[in-house]
């Protein structure tokens, strides 16, 4: 890890120290099988669940859920999985209160597969419960879970693993080489990164109160979100595991493009720059949101941000999903191949396009033996595992996560405020801006939501 303290130093971030100081394995054997639990067996539940089915040092356990018809589609997916590996008997738990899952001795880590407005209040109380988690992305909802969720994290511990696949080298091979190419100066000075995140568009169905499903606990899915009135269009399919759920594009529950995609992006953004412990000074967002429609996330958008040695970086709904790095000396633009997370998966087939350019094909040639290299990471979830069972800190660990969390919410609150903001990385805070600062946070519909709350009561 000494290495790697050092790596970060020469990117000119400040390094957080080993927040892993105790052995917490110390008396477990290398062999030891990790007990996971899924929590949320949605569209990425699911997905996420068979990654974890597949590393070998893993057991999936039990799922929880507060829509009986997923639990229970969850709990069939890991018998038949086994079942197919040659066990007989295949116990799964199954739970409908995450609480009660938390509380089982038993299981050593969970998968945090929630709607984004329930990422920050499960993955803390399971800090706070010892479990390791990964905890898909964007990080948390807001800022100050975000800061909350790092916070607990460091005091109990555990390791959290975010859901930036992209880091890793399965299934997305560009982003590694692409950011390690900027890295490195293969480009020059760096200019500017201009990014697509991809555009929501309009449902085109008014928002009209639906009867809640019997077999769905609509009630406890609100959670720390304002009280309102059940739809479809805002929960999840009911006649669907695998269909895009509608609280992706609901602003009460998710904040839309900028932190559903722009959570993958911005995260390599900054990878590449060395600001992974950094973030941007100015915010220059506008944009547009939905109305009169079952959703309501925004529109059409324009960010630009400036980050440290001048580097701007601009997002805008017309450029292409991915990344284009500009420098001095050429551009490197890295995206998706045809590869897909879920069935449903936004990202464009590349169509015979390879998913890694540059302007002159030895800006892509090999790196030499001295050059900054990222940890070596296979695929997430395997990197996840591998790193309780080392006890050491994972490809996306939660501080660089915080960061990345936080640009792509301030870039949120500019679009809502229309204005130009200062962001203070030390203090995690805009400079001068009570109305800004405000909406890093929102008051949770009542105490048992309230993420600080239970970190209190937890002595944190």
């Amino acid at each position: 890890m000494s290495h790697r303290r050092q790596f970060i130093k020469t990117l000119g971030v400040i390094a957080l120290p080993n927040i892993f100081t105790g052995s917490l394995f110390a008396a477990t054997s290398p062999n030891k099988i990790i007990q996971v639990a899924q929590i949320g067996c949605g569209r990425m539940g699911l997905a996420d669940m068979r990654n974890v089915l597949d590393v070998p040092m893993a057991r999936v356990v039990a799922v929880c859920e507060l829509d009986s018809k997923r639990a229970a589609e969850g709990k069939r997916r890991i018998e038949e999985f086994y079942k197919k590996k040659g066990e007989t008997t295949v116990e799964v738990k199954v739970y409908s209160d995450y609480r009660e899952l938390l509380a089982n001795q038993e299981i050593d880590a969970v998968v945090v597969s929630t709607p984004d407005h329930w990422h920050g209040l499960v993955a803390v109380e399971a800090a706070i419960a010892g479990k390791h988690i990964y905890c898909q992305k964007p990080l948390t909802y807001n800022i100050a879970e975000a800061i909350a969720l790092r916070t607990t994290v460091k005091a109990k511990k555990v390791i959290l693993q975010v859901g930036s696949q992209q880091r890793s080298e399965h299934p997305f091979a560009a982003f590694r080489p692409a950011s390690e190419a900027v890295l490195n100066g293969r480009i020059g000075k760096l200019k500017s990164i201009k990014i697509g995140i991809g555009l929501d568009k309009l449902s085109g169905k008014a928002p009209a109160a639906m009867p809640v499903p019997a077999n769905f606990n609509y009630e406890r899915w609100l959670g720390p979100a304002p009280q309102q009135d059940y739809m479809e269009g805002r929960c999840h399919p009911q006649d669907s595991f695998t269909g895009r759920p509608g609280w992706i594009t609901t602003e009460d529950f998710g904040l839309g493009m900028i932190t559903n995609w722009g959570a993958h992006h911005i995260d390599i953004a900054q990878w590449a720059m060395g600001q992974q412990l950094g973030g941007p000074s100015m915010i220059d967002a506008k944009a547009d949101f939905m109305t009169n429609d079952v959703w309501n996330v925004h529109h059409h958008y324009h960010v630009e941000m400036l980050y440290p040695n001048d580097v701007q970086v601009i997002l805008d709904d017309k450029f292409e999903n991915g990344l284009r790095f500009e420098g001095e000396e050429g551009w490197i633009f890295c995206t998706r191949s045809e590869e897909k997370v879920t069935a449903s998966d936004g990202n464009k087939p590349s169509n015979g396009k390879s998913p890694l350019l540059a302007s002159a094909a030895n800006l892509l040639s090999p790196l030499g033996p001295d050059a900054k290299r990222w940890p070596a990471s296979k695929e997430h979830k395997l990197n996840w595992i591998e790193s309780i069972l080392a006890n050491r800190e994972p490809i996306a660990p939660v501080d660089q996560a915080t960061r990345s969390l936080e640009t792509c919410a301030a870039a949120w609150i500019g679009m809502k405020l229309g204005r130009k903001l200062h962001w203070d990385v030390a203090t995690e805070s805009f400079v001068g801006d009570d109305e800004a600062n405000a909406l890093r946070s929102r008051k949770p519909r009542s105490l048992d939501y309230d993420v600080h709350a239970i970190m209190k009561k937890a002595g944190i």
